[in-house]
């Protein structure tokens, strides 16, 4: 095997472990979720106990990017895509741990009646995760306009997170006793607006990695 055809194989099947890797934290961020709306104590637990797993594919993913640069010493596009796809990583374990955190938040309120039945929350985890399975679409595709796109949908997340946030705290200065349930769910509300921030950083090393410059958001509408 040439050393050239050595390379794009093992590009190629690292490639396609971030994309599994992207999966399983898309799936969590939807089952924390849907265990927080369902007060689902053991499915919670579950999930959090899944995150070593993710740690390790993490782990193996910059493994592998290292020794990719040590031993076939990419240039120019090849090692843009080696180091993008090494950060992409670090995001997606990130995104793992908050969705873990919306679990920790979910056993901290296992005993309580919502205050307010859960409907904005969800729609900002339907947004976040919405956000990842296109932004991983555009990155095996190399789609920068998509990029834009997506980029530009976390703005809907921020919007919702100052929502939620400005509607709970209401609830409790009107009722200080639900002050517990306020603060946990808002630390689920921040946790997905993160999200939404970890896909974003996504978007921008898929555009570093295929154009070579840095992604200029500032004057974007």
């Amino acid at each position: 095997m040439t050393p050239r055809k050595d390379f794009v194989e093992s590009l190629n099947s690292l490639k396609n472990e971030v994309l599994r890797m992207g999966s399983e934290v898309e799936n969590m961020v939807n089952r924390s979720v849907k265990a927080l709306v369902d007060q689902n104590e053991e499915e919670a637990n579950a999930i959090i106990d899944s995150d070593d797993n993710i740690d390790f594919m993490c782990e193996q993913i910059e493994d592998k990017c290292i020794r990719l640069c040590a031993t076939q010493a990419p240039l120019a596009a090849d090692l843009r895509i080696v180091f993008a796809l090494n950060k992409i990583a670090t995001d997606l374990e990130r995104m793992a741990d908050l969705a873990c955190g919306i679990c920790k938040s979910t056993l901290h309120m296992s005993d309580e009646t919502y205050i307010k039945p859960l409907l904005d929350i969800p729609t900002m985890a339907q947004i976040t995760t919405g956000m990842l399975n296109s932004c991983l679409s555009a990155f095996v595709n190399d789609n920068i306009e998509m990029v834009h796109e997506i980029y530009n949908k976390d703005k809907e997340v921020d919007a919702l997170y100052n929502q939620v946030f400005r509607e709970l705290l209401t609830y409790a200065m009107e009722k200080p006793s639900t002050m517990n349930q306020v603060m946990n769910l808002i630390f689920v509300a921040r946790n997905l607006e993160r999200i939404g921030d970890h896909v974003t950083n996504v978007c921008e090393w898929t555009y570093y990695y295929v154009t070579g410059n840095r992604l200029i958001t500032h004057n974007q509408v």
